[in-house]
Parts: structure tokens; sequence; C-alpha cells
């Protein structure tokens, strides 16, 4: 059987969260009823992945309960890793590095739910010869909006999604939105990272300089769980789009 790995990062304190990341860790914080790791799992599922590494920290005896304690779960090939109250994400992901057992591995953090075509573009990655593949998405802006067209102000608006920035500051650059989500071949990990206090800052543009790198946008849904006003916002807007795209996502996950 063809064995498709995938790190989840689930370890960290969750500290915008306030009273509620006291309590809980973030994964297992409830969006229409399921935790967001029960979003994550399954939807990987459906995407080709069978083998999941969740290296644990805050509260991880909570995560490894869940999972004990779920019997849909019960059949999958779960490894939750303890790899450190404190410990930084460069850390984490070294202390688990020799449990991946494809040639190419998804690293996701734990605190996003999604929904786009995930197997295509893993079948494209393992096809090619990218050592990376860094997905893009879009996000809501929390601020207003001036939009100007042809040197005329045409509208103002809030809370605006977008997934591209231009900077004043570096001509002819546009950078688009990272989503938390890449697909790396294993032996990237065999890079000096370890101490790394921030993995993405420091390790990303090493393999981006010397090895072969794409990018792509995600057509679909994805969408970040930062803090209580998202968890609310998720929970209680019937009006809002992403509200009935994660309450049709979970009928079609269960």
């Amino acid at each position: 059987m063809i064995v498709n790995s995938a790190i989840i990062l689930c370890g960290g304190r969750g500290t915008r969260l306030g009273a509620l990341g006291k309590k809980f860790p973030k994964t297992l914080l409830k969006v229409h009823g399921k935790p967001i790791i029960w979003y994550i799992i399954k939807f990987l599922i459906r995407n080709s992945f069978n083998h999941f590494i969740l290296p644990v920290g805050y509260k991880g005896g909570m995560i490894k309960k869940y999972f004990t304690n779920n019997l849909e779960f019960k059949k999958n090939n779960i490894e939750i890793i303890e790899t450190g109250e404190k410990s930084l994400i460069a850390k984490r992901i070294f202390k688990v590095k020799k449990l991946i057992k494809s040639e190419n591995f998804l690293l996701l953090n734990g605190d996003a739910i999604f929904n786009f075509n995930l197997k295509k573009i893993f079948k494209e990655h393992q096809n090619s010869k990218n050592f990376a593949t860094f997905l893009g998405s879009e996000v809501k802006l929390p601020y207003g909006i001036i939009g100007v067209k042809k040197n005329k102000i045409i509208s103002f608006e809030r809370e605006t999604y977008f997934n591209k920035i231009i900077s004043n500051r570096r001509k002819n650059f546009i950078g688009n939105i990272y989503s938390g989500i890449c697909i790396l071949r294993k032996d990237l990990l065999n890079l000096e990272y370890k101490k790394f206090d921030n993995f993405e800052k420091k390790l990303y543009p090493i393999i981006i300089k010397k090895f072969k790198s794409r990018f792509v946008n995600i057509n679909g849904l994805w969408c970040s769980i930062d803090n209580q006003k998202d968890l609310f916002f998720l929970n209680k807007n019937k009006k809002d789009s992403i509200y009935k795209k994660i309450k049709k996502l979970r009928i079609i996950l269960k």
C-alpha cells in the first residue's frame, strides 16, 4: 500500500484565544460541533493521505484523549508524539522527521479548515522535480479598503478577501498569501534547522534559494481560526458564505 504522510502541527499555546486557549488546545476548538482536527484528518483522508503525525505540546494529553475515545479514527494511522510544551516548531519537526514514511509529505498547521483538490496538487508535486510546493490562500483583511480605478475612488469596503499584496517599498514585487500548508521532499529535513527560532522564516528562504520550488493558489475553501472572534464568526454568522461552506463541508466529510 502506498503511504502518504502528513505532519499536522498542533503543539502551540493558542495565546490569541484568551480564556479558551487556557482551557483547550486550539486544534480541539469546535466549529459546527466538530473539532478543527476532525475536519483536517477527514479532509486529508479524502485526499489520499493515510499516515498522520501530530507533534503535540501544550495540552497534548487532551488531543491524545480525543483520538483514544473517538472510534471513527480507530482504523487510521495516527501517531501522536509528545515534543515538549515549550518546544519551537523547528524542534517539533526535528523530533518526528524519522516517522515520515513517504518521499514527499504534507506539512500544515492544525488551526485551519479547508476544502480544495489537494490530491491533484500533491500528485502534480510528486510527478515534478520540485522539492517544495507552497500553497496560497485568500484571507480577510481587517481594515477598510478604498477602491481606486484609473486614479478615481470607486468604493469603500470592509472585511475584504485578498490573496496578493503589492509593496511600495519593493519595485515590481507581488506577494502571495501563504496558507500554512506546503508539500516538501522528505530529504529537505536533512538541512540544519533544529535550532531555528522561526522555522518558516529561516528555512523556507533557504529552500527557495537552493532547491526548485513552486507556488499554487488554493482554489476552494481555506479558513484559519486565529482568535475568539474568528471562532464566533464561523459558528454564528449564518448569512456568511464561509459559514455555509463549512456547514456543507461537515456533511460531506461525515
